[in-house]
């Protein structure tokens, strides 16, 4: 579905990707692992054209996709960007809403049911202003928003990060019958490298802006190297 061939890009004359070369097929969850500073988050922003290719191609379905964000999103690409950034003035629904903008109303009102299938809580807290949301429910808000946008491939940048163990493995249950249930292809950036593994179908592990050990996430798990350099410890970027 979505392939990434010889890529560079990065922030004024600074290099930060250097040769990326990423496959993701359809219906798979393909994590990202890294330390700080790896390149992670550049390589989602990249692809959701926050950050300009400097050379090398993003291809969706073999077609080139467009280089400015509100177009790269009616592809059907969606980021959940690192640090939930909601809405935190705006009503739960609200933010939703903001979610299915490209959508019409058959659609946003299909997808608001699913959103709440999902995260039942945000029924629950539905015209509370979103700023007044524990951390676990706002990340859960963040990802139904994107949810909203009836993204074919749903980028994911460190959906774990400050969230209690119990919402911890409630937003990656979520994430799992995103996938599972919905079909849907998810690139997951993710700072605990032993889940992200876990629910990979596949996995590439960034050093410096390169790809320096991809396989499945079942093999790297298992891997000498990724074992002694990630699994173990937070890894965040």
């Amino acid at each position: 579905m979505l392939e990434i061939k010889n890529l560079h890009s990065g922030y004024g004359k600074i290099e930060v990707l250097n040769d990326i070369n990423i496959k993701v097929d359809d219906c798979k969850i393909v994590g990202v692992i890294g330390r700080n500073g790896a390149g992670k988050s550049t390589l989602l922003n990249t692809i959701s054209g926050l950050v300009k290719v400097r050379s090398g191609e993003i291809l969706l379905d073999g077609e080139q996709i467009p280089s400015a964000p509100h177009k790269v999103v009616r592809t059907g690409i969606v980021q959940v960007p690192e640090g939930r950034r909601i809405f935190p003035s705006l009503s739960v629904y609200e933010n939703l809403l903001m979610g299915g903008y490209l959508q019409d109303h058959e659609v946003i009102e299909e997808k608001k049911e699913i959103v709440f299938n999902l995260f039942p809580v945000l029924k629950e807290r539905i015209n509370q202003q979103s700023g007044t949301l524990s951390g676990g429910e706002q990340q859960m808000l963040a990802m139904g928003r994107g949810l909203m946008a009836d993204p074919k491939i749903l980028l994911l940048d460190e959906p774990s990060l400050g969230l209690a163990p119990i919402l911890f493995r409630q937003v990656f249950d979520m994430i799992k019958r995103c996938n599972e249930e919905s079909s849907m292809t998810i690139i997951l950036v993710e700072q605990n490298a032993r889940i992200a593994l876990k629910m990979s179908h596949y996995a590439y592990v960034l050093e410096d802006g390169k790809i320096v050990i991809e396989g499945p996430g079942d093999e790297l798990l298992r891997d000498e190297r990724v074992q002694a350099a990630y699994l173990g410890a937070s890894v965040r970027e």
